[in-house]
């Protein structure tokens, strides 16, 4: 059952913290964009890198405003479940993570990575597609609490971990894709990315005690 709050006097506040998750996705997705369109060489690293990180603090500057407005409505407001307390604490900082990772892989164009051109650009393109789109399908399942529509997707998202590992172990064991260091950082950033998302969705559809564990590999879940 997806947690609520306890609605009460504070339900403008609770609606504020509602509001400024929804505000970190839309940013985080912005990031996300952002750095796979300068990996793809749509645009230079350089014209984008300030954006992005501007976009960062942002939601590292929503984070903590969130987590302050939850401690003060626990402890003063009143009517807040501890739960759903836990569960925001939780979430915020998966989709901060997000952030985080979008700006590892602008690092990397600006490092001189470019996989425009190369024989596995239609997939890139395919999962920044697939993963962006994710990112805000996940920050709508979160604020309308669709356990049906989160367990939808989880499923895919489970196949693109598969995917990154598979291809990683392929560069390692000495695969010939051109720029094979920075295909395996990429490769494993998205799957941080695609796991914090998951853990977002274990908030919807598992109790408190079992969140956080879609950013462990299948065998230590």
């Amino acid at each position: 059952m997806p947690f609520k709050f306890l609605r009460g006097d504070g339900e403008d506040r609770l609606d504020e913290i509602e509001a400024k998750v929804q505000a970190m996705f839309g940013h985080d997705r912005h990031e996300f964009d952002l750095a796979m369109s300068a990996l793809l060489g749509d645009v230079a690293a350089a014209e984008v890198n300030a954006e992005l990180r501007a976009h960062d603090q942002k939601v590292n500057q929503l984070e903590r405003e969130i987590r302050r407005a939850l401690v003060v409505h626990a402890s003063v407001a009143g009517g807040l479940d501890t739960p759903a307390v836990l569960v925001y604490m939780s979430v915020v900082k998966d989709i901060e993570r997000i952030g985080d990772y979008a700006k590892n892989l602008l690092d990397l164009a600006r490092d001189g990575a470019r996989f425009s051109g190369a024989p596995d650009e239609v997939e890139w393109r395919r999962l920044t597609s697939d993963i962006s789109r994710s990112i805000a399908d996940v920050g709508a399942v979160f604020k309308s609490r669709d356990t049906e529509r989160a367990r939808q997707l989880l499923a895919p998202s489970g196949q693109w971990l598969a995917l990154f590992d598979e291809r990683v172990s392929a560069l390692v064991r000495g695969g010939d894709a051109p720029q094979p260091v920075a295909r395996a950082l990429a490769y494993r950033y998205l799957k941080r990315v695609v796991a914090h998302l998951m853990n977002v969705l274990s908030a919807v559809v598992m109790p408190v005690d079992k969140l956080d564990y879609f950013d462990e590999d299948p065998e230590d879940r």
